[in-house]
């Protein structure tokens, strides 16, 4: 968290409303070297590293969306027809 939040002065964010919004932790390639034992044999003695990926993002300001002007619905001539056939067509 210290390295995201210097990342993040770094690169002229707001550190105060800053969020995490991604983690996750991948497996690393493991790291293998040798212990000596009695006897003259070698055990295994490997390390597990991982790899963090942590992605902050700044919290959004709420905007109000702008009211839209209602455009009347425009028919083609062929919808016309139809509805003119659907009022009087039971005669």
């Amino acid at each position: 968290l210290k390295n995201a939040e210097s990342n993040a002065e770094f690169k002229n964010l707001d550190t105060e409303s800053l969020k995490i919004w991604h983690i996750a932790v991948h497996e690393a390639q493991q790291g293998r070297r040798r212990t000596y034992r009695a006897h003259g044999r070698i055990g295994p003695y490997c390390s597990c590293p991982c790899h963090v990926e942590m992605i902050l993002q700044e919290e959004a300001e709420p905007v109000e969306a702008a009211k839209e002007e209602v455009k009347p619905k425009r028919f083609t001539k062929k919808q016309m027809a139809m509805r003119r056939l659907k009022i009087g067509g039971d005669k």
